[in-house]
């Protein structure tokens, strides 16, 4: 039977074979027209899966093991020879590739063979980089793998008679499976017991914008989200037959969506391209217009710039680096779920926190210097009276907090006899104990409670004066955040435990708080100095939080979350609800759907959002947030919404794992500076050399540059380096800017260099050096084209252009920040080794000639003296950019209201888009301002996805129902096999008919169907 409107089924009767679990195949069992586990009466489940209500044996489980697989979807993994020879198909690769071309087939002519040289030279150079690109990634991508495999979901399963937590992978079919708030379906069940309204949030998987109310015998999609209640099932469909499976099965076509890093890679790689592109251009115009070069000297030329202005490891080098610091964050307690969140938490500039748990130990204290006394009985006689008061077992927190404020808990009652105790009820609003004192037998009272509960109680020595004195004592602590809980005692003269008291005399008021953790205090004030200011979210009293924050140093500039809708109160001087947004220090009285709303007001403002949460009404705003951060002991819900899963409590971890980022970020940031600034000064300053005196620097030559570069740069994403003191975010316009100075530098030590060699005697009138001759133009070297200049260029370009990394790795003086032994290392042997090519190389086949080692010397002088002004360079380059950027920050630190200039400023920043490429979680107008540049990004960053498919964690987290949404070029290929639609329950059918119904009469949804 079909379901019903509400897509709950109707129950079937069936009939089916002798213990079917053994003599049924897995295809005949979920064949929905033979059996429907999801309609069956609940008799016929239990009786199909040969299944009680104690759970399976260990011999049971093991054979449904090996009959139905593990309880997940195993990631198809891709051919090793298909993902080598894919590190060969990218865009880079390409101009790499063309050149390989260029050197084989158009390099002819001449009187010469084909350039075998370089084309070999370049194959090989492209399988080594292939190599160690396919070897790096793997490696990386088990690292990955391993963090995630520690953060495998956990299910409450009954085997043997026994609840236990285990693996949801060892989940099988007929297990009886227990669920509560805050819990990942495992896998797909049938509930047959339900407590307290169950209501389970399947958006992810149906598209449905509520959760979804449901009782004993409903259908339970793994993958969905417990909202409310507690509930048991049994399971009825693991791994590949969960509706989860099926529908991964069915989307099987849909293309992810390109990842921040292609973005990023893509961008890059396009201004390279397009730089190469240019001068490739001038060059031919040049060559062959202007100075009627032959055929085969030009091409030459043109192979210079195409293999040494191509970054050829940098799709390597960024996603390996991002791999070794996710393996680093999670030595700090912080796994990383999505890698390329790393990015984003560099980037952060808010944090929104919780107060519970995380700024504060979650656990309640007694302020003893604030303790308020109204006799003459001493403060630690007070809190052992109200100890005296409270529960030694089965406490409750205030229980506890008192008990743990007097001391040894065995000590609190020593030489006394209970003789009567009444707990606390909402009634009263109190506690009371009747005792006797063993030494002498005397009887007495206690009562501790809410203080007008215990001024009431009071009748001895109670006065106008105390009255007052009390309530403005208990106005004090409440605007200070502190709760009050008043004591009292009394005597019992006739010694009964009924008996009457001489009357309940006030002794003393205590102020209980949960107090801030121990480094809290100095991980704000270090936040703060990173340029991050954290936001204190918390759903308690105004009073609290305020009290909170000033003990803490974040400010007491807080309100209540009603001013979100209602507008900031008109004595705030807050023009709007985003501007009180902004300068907030935090908000009180905060519900989930609050949380959502402050993550989005503050990234539609352009920023970059963290935010921390632990329950499962939190995972809104964890994936809304660009980076969620799941804190120690979070629900599955908030851990499979969050980007960034803690292991350890407190804000000292999440201030850790922003300053690894920025770290890991910098590295990616140095290396990226530098090799577009390699590519700029290959191709100005070549090109110069041919347009100025027609030198021919050898294709071969540049191809040992770039081996021994790019040996050497790969150990960047392993080197020691400083973080930002201010948030990071991929600027690409600034990297490109350094790049172009830093480039025509370089290239102009090489141009002036020459002009010094070529047209003063200067070296050989100081050194002693030979001149370098002018060859006739009828000579097969024509011009200043001599071998041993070949040599000494060589030489010059390598070792300056190598140091150029001890530079972009610094933000102060290079020599003040010490580098990474291996690094170091690297250096010193890539130079070495290009040293001794210079000087004692004599191939003929690229014509160089060793210049020996005078000229070496002046080489080295030579750099040396114009290395040192690149620091300089750096700094006038951060001289412009940092303020800005420091602008920015000390406008969002401040808690004062923003100026109509800051507004201006900020609106005209949401309306053009941030520089550089679109968060990895857009926000609408980032998403409304991006560029034609960055839709030529999206067509080329789909060809680096397999350089960094080790670091996608894609698979762990889908959503159908968003990735059916998507339209255009990238909307999914629905493959629909009319045998694979019959495994899908009546129930799973209908949701699957409303998730795949168009919902835009314009949507043309691409469906394919296999008969």
């Amino acid at each position: 039977m079909a379901p019903d409107e509400n897509g709950k089924p109707t129950s079937t009767y069936v009939n089916f074979p002798e213990n079917p679990i053994k003599t049924l195949t897995v295809e005949e069992m979920y064949d929905k027209e033979k059996y429907d586990l999801s309609s069956m009466e609940e008799g016929d489940v239990f009786k199909m899966l040969d299944a009680t209500r104690e759970g399976l044996t260990d011999e049971e489980v093991n054979e449904r093991l090996e009959k139905f697989g593990h309880n997940r979807l195993d990631h198809k993994e891709k051919s090793p020879i298909l993902e080598f020879l894919l590190f060969m198909w990218n865009p880079l690769s390409w101009v790499m590739e063309a050149a390989a071309l260029v050197a084989i087939v158009v390099s002819n002519g001449g009187g010469k063979p084909p350039d075998w040289e370089d084309f070999v030279g370049i194959v090989l150079l492209l399988l080594a980089n292939s190599i160690i690109g396919f070897i790096e990634q793997r490696n990386a991508g088990n690292a990955v793998k391993a963090l995630m495999e520690s953060l495998a979901p956990e299910a409450k399963v009954k085997r043997n008679g026994e609840w236990k937590t285990i693996d949801a992978a060892e989940l099988v079919p007929g297990d009886i499976i227990s669920i509560k708030l805050g819990d990942v379906i495992p896998a797909d069940g049938r509930l047959t017991a339900a407590h307290g309204g169950v209501s389970i949030d399947q958006a992810a998987l149906t598209g449905e914008s509520l959760p979804v109310s449901k009782s004993n015998g409903d259908e339970i999609f793994s993958g969905s989200t417990c909202k409310q209640g507690e509930a048991e099932a049994i399971v009825i469909g693991t791994g590949l037959n969960t509706f989860f499976g099926r529908a991964a099965k069915l989307v099987g076509g849909a293309h992810d969506e390109i990842g921040h890093l292609q973005m990023i890679l893509a961008q890059i790689g396009n201004f390279c391209i397009i730089c190469i592109g240019i001068f490739v251009v001038a060059e031919i115009l040049v060559m062959y217009a202007g100075f009627r070069y032959n055929y085969r000297r030009g091409i030459n030329n043109l192979l210079v710039l195409l293999i040494g202005g191509i970054p050829i490891a940098m799709p390597t080098v960024l996603s390996v680096t991002l791999a070794i610091g996710a393996k680093q964050l999670s030595e700090h307690k912080a796994i990383v779920t999505h890698v390329t969140a790393i990015e984003e938490l560099a980037a952060v500039t808010i944090l929104c926190s919780d107060k519970t748990g995380t700024l504060t130990l979650n656990k309640l204290v007694i302020d003893k210097p604030t303790v308020k006394t109204y006799s003459d009985i001493e403060i630690d006689d007070i809190i052992h009276f109200a100890a005296i008061a409270s529960r030694t077992e089965n406490q409750d927190a205030i229980d506890t907090c008192i008990t743990g404020a007097f001391g040894d808990i065995k000590k609190i009652r020593e030489g006394i006899e209970e003789l009567e105790f009444k707990p606390f009820n909402p009634t009263d609003k109190r506690t009371e104990i009747t005792y006797k004192i063993t030494s002498d037998g005397s009887v007495h009272r206690i009562s501790k409670g809410m203080s007008h509960a215990i001024l009431d109680l009071c009748t001895r020595d109670k006065t106008d004066e105390q009255i007052t004195q009390l309530n403005a004592d208990v106005d004090e602590f409440a605007h200070r955040g502190l709760r009050a809980l008043a004591v009292a005692i009394e005597e019992v003269p006739n010694g009964q435990v009924d008996g009457e008291g001489n009357g309940f005399k006030l002794i003393g008021l205590l102020p209980i708080y949960d107090p801030p953790r121990s480094d809290t205090k100095e991980t704000i004030e270090r936040a703060l100095e990173l340029g991050v200011k954290v936001k204190m979210i918390t759903g308690d009293q105004l009073a609290i939080a305020k009290e909170t924050g000033r003990r803490l140093g974040m400010g007491d500039n807080m309100f209540l979350s009603k001013t979100l809708k209602d507008g900031p109160p008109s004595d705030s001087g807050y023009k709007d609800v985003d501007d009180l947004v902004l300068h907030a220090d935090g908000f009180a009285g905060v519900y989930p759907e609050h949380k959502y709303e402050i993550v989005e007001k503050l990234q539609n403002m352009g920023l970059t959002i963290a935010m921390t949460g632990d329950g499962v009404n939190d995972a809104p705003a964890l994936s809304k947030a660009n980076v969620g951060v799941a804190v120690a002991d979070a629900s599955d819900a908030a851990r499979s919404a969050a980007d960034i899963v803690l292991t350890e409590p407190g804000l000292s971890v999440i201030i850790e794992a922003i300053l690894g980022s920025r770290q890991i970020f910098q590295r990616m940031r140095n290396y990226s500076i530098y090799t577009c600034s390699i590519t700029i000064r290959i191709l100005v300053g070549f090109s110069v050399l041919i347009f100025a005196f027609k030198f021919d620097f050898p294709s071969f030559m540049v191809l040992i540059l770039a081996v021994l570069n790019d040996g050497t740069i790969m150990t960047i994403s392993k080197d020691r380096v400083k973080p930002s003191p201010y948030p990071n975010s991929w600027n690409l316009n600034e990297i490109f800017t350094y790049a172009i100075v830093y480039g025509i530098y370089l290239a102009l030590s090489t141009v002036v260099f020459f002009a010094v060699i070529v047209k003063t005697t200067f070296f050989h009138d100081k050194f002693g050096v030979p001149i370098i001759p002018y060859r006739s133009l009828t000579d097969d070297n024509p011009g200043w084209n001599d071998p041993m200049l070949h040599s000494i260029i060589y030489l010059q370009v390598s070792t300056i252009s190598q140091a150029l990394i001890f530079v972009t790795r610094s933000r102060s003086f290079f020599f003040m920040e010490r580098p990474s032994i291996i690094l170091v290392c690297a250096f010193a042997l890539a130079q070495l080794a290009a040293t001794f090519i210079a000087v004692w190389a004599n191939w003929g086949f690229t014509d160089i000639k060793g210049c020996g080692w005078s000229w070496a010397g002046i080489v080295w002088i030579w750099n040396i003296v114009w290395f040192f002004p690149l620091d300089f360079l750096k700094f006038a380059l951060r001289a412009y950019f940092d303020p800005k950027q420091k602008q920015a920050i000390e406008e969002i630190l401040t808690p004062e209201p923003s100026t109509e200039a800051q507004i201006t400023r900020r609106k005209s920043t949401i309306a053009g888009g941030a520089p550089g490429t679109p968060s990895r979680r857009s926000t609408v107008a980032g998403e409304g301002a991006r560029s034609r540049r960055e839709t030529l990004a999206q067509v080329t960053g789909k060809y680096y996805a397999p350089l960094i498919q080790g670091l996608s964690t894609s698979h762990h987290h889908r959503n159908f129902a968003r990735m059916l949404k998507i339209k255009g070029a990238d909307a999914p290929v629905i493959s629909i096999d009319r045998n694979e639609l019959r495994r899908f329950s009546l129930v799973q059918a209908h949701h699957a008919s409303k998730l795949l119904k168009p919902q835009d009469a314009n949507v043309n949804r691409r469906i394919t169907t296999a008969v």
